[in-house]
């Protein structure tokens, strides 16, 4: 991985007269939905600026995982960053918020609640840590799957282990919903259901599909328990250097690839669930999320542990889904409100 100060000189660096060379990392593979986003946002910024500036995007970690590129976006090292909310959740708390379980009660919820007054109060908290926060992109809705039993109220959870991330949060939320959470990397999921170490574990529908995990646990219950967005940010120190009329570039840019990225991503949930239903995938829809959510509240409590936060959470709460966020061309089954 190079340094940050290379970084910034790549940063820095001409690409023509007049104009400035930016950097931008993301961790997931070519192709992906968040991938081709910034690619779309790297070519409104040019059109919007002329040409004075350009972004190269590096996928697939080539800049360093996200906990690094996140360091080396605050440092100035890197320009734009695009990540998941985990990294951030200790450092600017109120980036948990969005990531708390049950909180969303569907996609277009999520959406208009990012898109308004809550997500604009999430993303000015980065500036305290050297960031701009500019757009939400998103990563769906992440429901349980295992290997043999379905998920439709909580006492189908006795006794199963349920892989998660490290996270206190996944933690908690899945020892509340009554299943027993256990910690693994994500690279040891596969060959943990295989070798009954685990009973199944949690994601979105492209990730289950494309880790091929649908072939050792194929049951999908719909539980829809996180939906959690991600985050394009900005290097403070990149954004002070630029003029202001270059900033709002920046800002309309970024919140131009937010419909380019959702109509993406819609689409590959929609993809990735016939693959798995043709593949023998049994997909539970009739999921009590109600019972579910029922359950959640101290899991708000210890989390959301401030006024302020917990202001948000309620301010979320109430919030009213736009009909117009859903996509009904694409039949997205993560577009449901219940």
């Amino acid at each position: 991985m190079l340094s940050a100060g290379a970084f910034g000189l790549a940063s820095l660096s001409g690409c023509g007269a007049g104009s400035r060379a930016l950097l931008a990392a993301d961790s997931q593979p070519e192709n992906y939905p968040t991938v081709e986003a910034l690619r779309f946002f790297a070519r409104e910024l040019a059109r919007l600026t002329g040409g004075r500036l350009n972004v190269d995007v590096y996928p697939s970690e080539q800049l360093g995982s996200q906990s690094d590129t996140l360091e080396l976006a605050q440092l100035g090292g890197i320009d734009f960053v695009r990540i998941n909310s985990a990294p951030l959740n200790v450092l600017i708390p109120e980036t948990l918020v969005p990531s708390l379980p049950f909180l969303f009660r569907s996609i277009p919820h999520m959406r208009a609640a990012m898109d308004g007054d809550p997500g604009r109060r999430i993303l000015a908290a980065l500036e305290r840590h050297g960031l701009i926060g500019l757009a939400f992109y998103e990563s769906g809705a992440r429901s349980i799957y295992t290997v043999d039993r379905p998920i439709r109220e909580p006492a189908d959870m006795a006794g199963l282990k349920i892989r998660v991330q490290t996270s206190d949060l996944f933690v908690a939320m899945v020892e509340a919903m009554g299943g027993n959470a256990t910690p693994m990397a994500y690279g040891e999921v596969y060959q943990g259901m295989v070798q009954g170490v685990i009973d199944g574990a949690e994601n979105n529908f492209p990730s289950y599909e494309s880790s091929r995990h649908f072939e050792v646990a194929p049951v999908l219950s719909l539980t829809r328990h996180v939906m959690a967005p991600e985050i394009l940010a900005m290097s403070k120190r990149s954004w002070d250097r630029l003029s202001q009329a270059d900033r709002e570039a920046v800002r309309s840019a970024a919140q131009t690839s937010v419909p380019f990225m959702r109509e993406i991503w819609d689409r590959r949930v929609v993809e990735a669930r016939k693959i798995v239903t043709e593949a023998g995938v049994t997909i539970v829809e009739d999921v009590d999320r109600a019972a579910f959510s029922d359950l959640m509240q101290p899991v708000w409590s210890a989390f959301a542990d401030t006024p302020d936060l917990r202001r948000l959470v309620e301010d979320i709460r109430g919030m009213q889904a736009n009909p117009e966020q859903a996509n009904p061309d694409r039949a997205n089954p993560e577009q449901t409100d219940a």
